[in-house]
């Protein structure tokens, strides 16, 4: 059954999510009650108030991200997106090689990567593009996600791969284990490091990057979230580096980078 919710704890709950996570979700009041009406028993309460109360005095991580899995949705897949990896193997890569033949070192990150198809997935178009070579490069890509349940499928690597997967590429980067699930091959597993993030925190790694991958993920921020999000991946990226978002996503126009092709973006 979907409980009510009052205002004031509605306006507790969304602020607070908001400002720690940077999801907004002041206009979707409904979405809010029916995906989470039936975690208040699961966390022993019998009122949204009291499920609030306890959220916020407690602010127990695992609860927390229960709450996150319900409202977002960690929906990802193979090869999502295309013309992204074809830019990124035709343009991209060809350029970073030539820039880093001295060091061998790549610094690409998929920020909100959910359940890993997507680092995957550039690891397969690096390892492809490569070829022979590719032993000699230290081409591990930073993948990171809020949800340690997503982490959790990811860091298994096994999936329902899907059709568009190039037949090569099913033979050569998975093997089947039952049915119609493949496990990703240890080689594509071992070049992706998972770790836990939330992009609303200061970006303080030890590189800066060449290439950030991060489509879907701010469909939930509002503007003046998007805005300084971006701004601090725009600082964490080399100069000439690439941002990627989602074709259904976009920058503002005072965005400081530059379009270099659809939802692709270039730091000058």
């Amino acid at each position: 059954m979907i409980q009510t919710i009052s205002d004031e704890d509605f306006r507790k709950l969304t602020n607070f999510i908001k400002s720690q996570y940077g999801i907004t979700l002041e206009a979707k009041r409904q979405l809010v009650t029916s995906r989470l009406s039936s975690l208040l028993a699961e966390q022993g309460c019998n009122d949204f108030s009291q499920f609030v109360t306890q959220l916020l005095k407690e602010r127990d991580p695992q609860k927390i991200e229960q709450v996150l899995n319900r409202l977002t949705t960690n929906y990802t897949f193979f090869m999502r997106e295309t013309e992204h990896f074809d830019f990124f193997t035709k343009v991209i890569l060809p350029e970073l090689v030539r820039k880093h033949q001295r060091n061998k070192v790549l610094a690409i990150w998929s920020a909100g990567c959910s359940s890993g198809e997507e680092p995957y997935n550039l690891s397969m178009y690096i390892k492809d593009y490569l070829g022979m070579q590719a032993g000699q490069w230290d081409t591990r890509i930073l993948a990171t996600d809020i949800s340690q349940k997503a982490l959790a499928t990811a860091k298994k690597g096994i999936y329902e791969v899907p059709n568009t997967v190039p037949e090569a590429w099913r033979r050569k980067y998975f093997k089947k284990v039952e049915g119609s699930r493949y496990a990703v091959s240890p080689e594509i597993r071992n070049n992706v490091i998972f770790q836990t993030f939330n992009l609303m925190d200061p970006i303080k790694f030890k590189l800066k990057f060449d290439v950030i991958f991060c489509r879907n993920v701010m469909i939930y921020f509002d503007q003046p979230t998007k805005d300084a999000l971006v701004r601090r991946f725009y600082d964490a990226t080399v100069p000439g580096g690439y941002l990627m978002i989602s074709h259904s996503e976009n920058l503002s126009k005072d965005a400081p980078y530059v379009t270099v092709a659809p939802s692709t973006f270039q730091k000058k």
